[in-house]
């Protein structure tokens, strides 16, 4: 077949795979590019809808995008060793956001493709004649849901890349025409969403794949977002430049009422999808493509084909899964009697460390405050290290080790803990690195080394524990640290249901009977409340808080709460940007931060104040985009987005 360089970045996404281990496979058949003639077979279908499938691993575990959906968030800062990408994104004043640096690029360079693979199944499929309206609405599905990435993104995108919107398109295309952000969500998003509700299956066709279930929830999203694009409460710009105004003539009020009820009719009606009985159970490892996750980018360790990455060493790029690694500090600097005693494993508390990306203070402290009742905290950080000297591979052989207050330690020990609270009694931090290496402090009788919440900074901080990798080859050794996760990437959970439809009611949607958004909430928080296991604490803990969970609810929720909320349960997952651009609330909640420096013993939470502007609310068009493009500057500068000229 001629192979076909398409200058818009659009063609045929890399083909990869699904789940190892179930019944039900997508076969991955690589090829460079489609022609409408390979869609009009079942081999060019299937392929093609492998292919959309397989593109999810280009966006999510991606760390230079997952980068770009929560730094310069309330969530997360720069870490110590952040580059540019990171820096630039964090609006703090150590790089400026440009075309070149920003990797929102990732999203741009994956979806177009994708977009134009689905397009040529939506268009062609029906000619083979037995293709069933199914797997036609996985293509609808997809194709809205790049779309709806894009212009949450970007603003408003190309609907036709180079054959008409919405066209498959096998033709070199060096020019573009951006559409307006009405005409993605009522062109595009809407039409594809509501056809692959009425067309896709309760039950996936195969393990990982789209449902009924899953449309809903990202038609509920897309009601959402367009409902606040269109009330548009303080005044930030769009573009293209058009009116906020519907197509259809619809209001704000009509669109978060429709997010409303289509995420209550997916809650009523869920197929095989349900909550998980606890926090843990939903991201400990060992139970991963649960009931609760409705979409995943998906991998595995039995195949480096189908993992699609080495199974031994990262690459640091896409398709690998290595999102985790930015907010995992280097705990192998720590010291007990001159040795390392925390050593890299391949096991969820650890990884492979980047210490590109750090919590703030604000997030440990403010959104976490309840560590008692709320699971959640327990569930998302790592924050107490292990001893683990003695494994396999690490050389070392001391039976015990001499740790914080020269007190011994043995294998399994905590060496190292991050405190849910400031002690009463001042924690003895010294000087620099200190005995620990790290600058971790001391406290009477204690055997481990300290840290408290005040305390963390860009070099020492809580590791992020629900995205930590997790191997079944060890053995008794450290396993593969180096490599990218072999577990899935969570997309799209069933529990955000709950979620939209609530704050469709706390803007106005009439609720129906026991969905009020306090108890759509509540339902949430009473999971939050139930435990299982201590993670950290590394014991089994059959404890029921959801009482007094509920009881500490608010009467009343506002916007500012929900995001609490959703920050609490999707923290670290690349959510909180979305959430905080279409609320508008980005620089009211993330507008100043406070973390540490970025020396070992630097323990003074320092303030930072971050420039965010109303044009920071798009993200700029790659300049990788704008270069091949052949046109006129003129035309260029106004296919950027402004101020990113």
């Amino acid at each position: 077949m001629k192979r076909v360089n398409l200058t818009f970045l659009i063609g045929a996404a890399v083909i990869s795979l699904a789940t190892p281990g179930c019944n039900k496979l997508l076969d991955e058949q690589p090829r460079a590019t489609y022609d409408p003639s390979y869609f009009q077979t079942e081999r060019g279908v299937s392929g093609g809808l492998t292919a959309l499938y397989a593109h999810l691993r280009y966006i999510y575990g991606n760390a230079y995008y997952y980068n770009t959906t929560l730094t310069g968030t309330d969530e997360v800062t720069y870490g110590q060793s952040a580059d540019e990408n990171f820096l630039a994104m964090d609006y703090s004043g150590r790089a400026a956001l440009n075309a070149t640096n920003s990797r929102a690029d990732a999203l741009w360079v994956a979806a177009f493709p994708n977009i134009n693979t689905a397009s040529g199944i939506i268009e062609n499929a029906t000619a083979v004649g037995t293709i069933s309206p199914a797997l036609i609405a996985e293509a609808k599905f997809f194709r809205a849901f790049d779309y709806f990435l894009l212009v949450q993104t970007f603003g408003g995108v190309p609907l036709d890349l180079g054959a008409g919107e919405l066209k498959f398109n096998n033709n070199p295309v060096r020019t573009s025409v951006r559409n307006t952000v009405p005409e993605v969500y009522t062109k595009a998003i809407f039409p594809d969403l509501l056809q692959a509700i009425n067309d896709l299956p309760a039950n996936g066709r195969v393990t990982g794949g789209v449902t009924k279930t899953a449309a809903r929830l990202h038609l509920a999203k897309a009601y959402l977002t367009y409902a606040w694009w269109l009330e548009n409460p303080n005044n930030i710009p769009t573009y293209p430049a058009t009116p906020r105004t519907d197509p259809d003539g619809h209001n704000a009020q009509w669109y978060y009422q429709k997010a409303y009820d289509v995420a209550a009719d997916a809650i009523d009606n869920p197929g095989l999808f349900r909550l998980q009985p606890t926090y843990y159970d939903v991201n400990v490892a060992t139970n991963d493509r649960n009931s609760e996750m409705l979409l995943y980018a998906d991998h595995t360790e039995a195949s480096e084909q189908y993992n699609g990455g080495s199974l031994t060493f990262g690459s640091g790029g896409a398709p690998d899964n290595f999102a985790g690694w930015m907010l995992t500090w280097n705990y192998t600097a720590i010291r007990s009697n001159g040795v390392s005693s925390v050593q890299r494993e391949a096991v969820q508390p650890l990884g492979r460390p980047w210490v590109r990306m750090a919590p703030t203070i604000g997030a440990i402290e403010n959104t976490f405050a309840d560590k008692t009742n709320d699971s959640r905290y327990d569930g998302t950080f790592t924050t107490v290290y292990r001893g683990n000297w003695l494994k396999t591979g690490t050389g070392v052989t001391a039976a015990t080790l001499n740790n914080a207050n020269g007190l011994p330690i043995t294998p399994g020990n905590a060496v190292l803990t991050f405190l849910d609270a400031e002690p009463a009694t001042p924690i003895n931090y010294g000087s620099g690195g200190g005995a620990s290496g790290v600058g971790a402090g001391t406290l009477p009788g204690r055997a481990d080394y300290v840290v408290g919440p005040r305390g963390i900074s860009r070099i020492v901080y809580p590791g992020l524990w629900k995205l930590g990798p997790y191997r079944t080859d060890n053995g008794t050794g450290l396993g593969q640290p180096n490599a990218g996760s072999t577990r899935p990437f969570n997309i799209a959970k069933f529990s955000e249901l709950y979620f939209v439809a609530a704050e469709a009611a706390v803007k106005g949607a009439t609720p129906r009977s026991g969905k009020t958004a306090r108890e759509l909430i509540n339902v949430i928080r009473a999971r939050a409340g139930k435990w299982r296991f201590d993670n950290n604490g590394n014991v089994v803990k059959n404890q029921d808080n959801s009482a007094a969970m509920v009881a500490a609810t608010p009467a009343t929720i506002d916007i500012n709460y929900i995001l609490a909320e959703r920050s609490r349960e999707y923290f670290g997952e690349g959510y909180r940007w979305f959430d905080l651009v279409r609320t508008q609330k980005w620089n009211e909640l993330a507008g100043t931060y406070s973390i540490g420096g970025v020396n070992y013993g630097d323990h003074t939470p320092q303030t930072v104040t971050r420039t965010i502007m109303p044009y920071h609310y798009l993200r700029p068009i790659p300049q990788v985009q704008l270069d091949r493009m052949d046109v006129s500057a003129d035309v260029k500068a106004t296919y950027q987005n402004p101020n990113y000229q």
